[in-house]
């Protein structure tokens, strides 16, 4: 009789281990696997993604595309005046005159011009913010936001007239020490594409835009010009006109 109650008991305080055992598995949940990653951490690569992505290339192009204009402009122009003379007259001297004088009075052309053009800009987006905000009820807060990225006249006058000389000199030192004639027109033209090759692939690099694509199409141009003006100039001086 003893025996069995003892049995009796034992299975009692088994089976009340066991349910307590259950309860306290159920609560705890073992196979839960929480990775914790740090805040810091997270909020900082939100916050460089959301700068990549939010990266406005419109403020760069308020003075990009006046220096990639005034470069290509100057390199161009310069060396195709050059060709041009140079179609008439073999002498260096008469070429890098010419380059000077072309790289004076296209530079204070180009700044001039880009001053005018951006300025007039810069008055019709203004009007229409004032238009914008008679219409609105938006606050002083997002009007200077507005202003931020309005175009600045000055700073593109400076980038296309310092641009357009940069581009200039390239053909004027590649001319400038050479005697031969035939010799002085190949320096020109290599100089001149190496010059075209650098600078449509900066602006390629500072406009997001694909290098490959900018650089065959700003050599081919340049070429274009070169060989026209130095065609049309022989072309005229071997009809008489040569002075």
């Amino acid at each position: 009789m003893q025996h069995c109650v003892f049995n009796k008991q034992l299975f009692l305080s088994t089976n009340i281990l066991a349910r307590f055992y259950l309860v306290f598995m159920a609560a705890t949940n073992t196979n839960h696997v929480q990775i914790v990653i740090p805040e810091h951490n997270a909020q900082q690569n939100q916050s460089n993604f959301l700068e990549d992505r939010d990266f406005d290339y419109s403020k760069r192009a308020q003075w990009l595309r006046a220096a990639v204009l005034g470069a290509n402009d100057g390199l161009v122009s310069i060396a195709s005046l050059m060709m041009g003379v140079g179609a008439v007259k073999e002498d260096a001297s008469s070429m890098v005159l010419t380059g000077f004088a072309g790289l004076f009075a296209g530079a204070c052309s180009m700044a001039i011009g880009e001053f005018v053009s951006v300025y007039s800009q810069l008055d019709i987006e203004i009007a229409q913010m004032k238009r914008e905000k008679r219409m609105t009820n938006n606050g002083q807060n997002a009007e200077e936001m507005e202003k931020e990225k309005l175009p600045n006249p000055w700073e593109a006058a400076m980038a296309s007239a310092l641009a357009f000389s940069l581009g200039a000199v390239v053909p004027l030192l590649a001319a400038a020490f050479i005697e031969n004639y035939k010799v002085r027109l190949g320096v020109v033209v290599a100089a001149v594409t190496l010059a075209l090759v650098a600078f449509g692939g900066v602006g390629a690099v500072l406009g997001g835009t694909p290098v490959a694509r900018s650089c065959p199409r700003v050599v081919v141009g340049g070429w274009m010009a070169m060989a026209i003006t130095f065609g049309l100039t022989k072309l005229l001086g071997s009809s008489g006109l040569e002075m």
